[in-house]
């Protein structure tokens, strides 16, 4: 029998894609009641081109975790038949903070696989998703250095080589920052410890944060070489959060590798 020392083990994706997408406005796709992750660009949705992407990775566990306009993401699912199933869990609470979003899918984090932690609202270059998909580091962010000033982007805080902070307003001293791209990957172990932190924030009333707060609470607390990242300045991508990003996402459609 062949050994699996030193294999790097496939992992299985949940994608966050609840949330209602307040900021987007007008701008968004066909409001009322349509979520971000069915934008489409280029004639495919987000959630089209995640699914595309994971699965050309050799990723075929993915699960959706769906809560604004739940129904149409059920329909656009039944579209994507090149493939296995994809699961999905409902947050019935997606008015609240994204952690309870992440809360939702608990049984993901709790399966004794790595898993590849994803925003659905971002659109991106194909060749992004690699060093993360590959990587072994027990806990792994996606690092673009180009990034715009202000308190909008989540900065990845880097100081001696190791990540010291993960927010939109750091408090850690370091010496330079980069932007988070939503995208993560956790060994078993980091996926489990992240689903009791996203339950004490649940049980404890902390339902409005974001999904980010309980991984800052495990960056800041973990020994040195538990988190890394990988830096993937130079590949496209946007995160979607308003209507400008839907101007941006469209004229970068041209760079993509896809």
């Amino acid at each position: 029998m062949a050994s699996s020392v030193g294999k790097v083990v496939s992992p299985c994706a949940l994608i966050l894609a609840a949330g209602m997408g307040r900021r987007l406005g007008e701008a968004g796709p066909g409001r009322p009641g349509v979520p971000k992750a069915l934008l489409e660009f280029g004639g495919t949705s987000l959630l089209a081109r995640h699914v595309a992407i994971l699965r050309g990775l050799g990723i075929s566990d993915i699960t959706l975790v769906i809560g604004f306009g739940a129904e149409r993401m059920r329909t656009a699912l039944t579209a994507l038949t090149d493939g296995p199933p994809i699961s999905i869990v409902t947050n019935p609470d997606f008015r609240e903070g994204s952690v309870v979003s992440l809360w939702a899918g608990r049984e993901v984090l709790l399966s004794g696989a790595p898993v590849l932690l994803m925003d659905a609202d971002v659109l991106y270059d194909a060749r992004l998703m690699a060093p993360l998909v590959s990587s072994r580091k027990p806990g792994c962010l996606l690092l673009d250095r180009e990034i715009e000033p202000g308190d909008e982007p989540v900065k990845l805080c880097v100081r001696d080589g190791r990540i010291v902070d993960f927010h939109k307003r750091p408090t850690e001293p370091h010496d330079w920052h980069g932007e988070s791209v939503g995208f993560f990957r956790f060994s078993a172990a980091v996926a489990m410890e992240l689903a009791g932190r996203s339950e004490d924030y649940v049980a404890s009333g902390r339902r409005m944060m974001e999904y980010e707060e309980p991984i800052r609470d495990m960056i800041t607390t973990s020994a040195a070489d538990r988190f890394g990242y990988e830096d993937i300045t130079g590949l496209p991508w946007t995160e979607i959060d308003f209507p400008e990003d839907v101007a941006k996402a469209r004229a970068m459609l041209s760079e993509l590798l896809s």
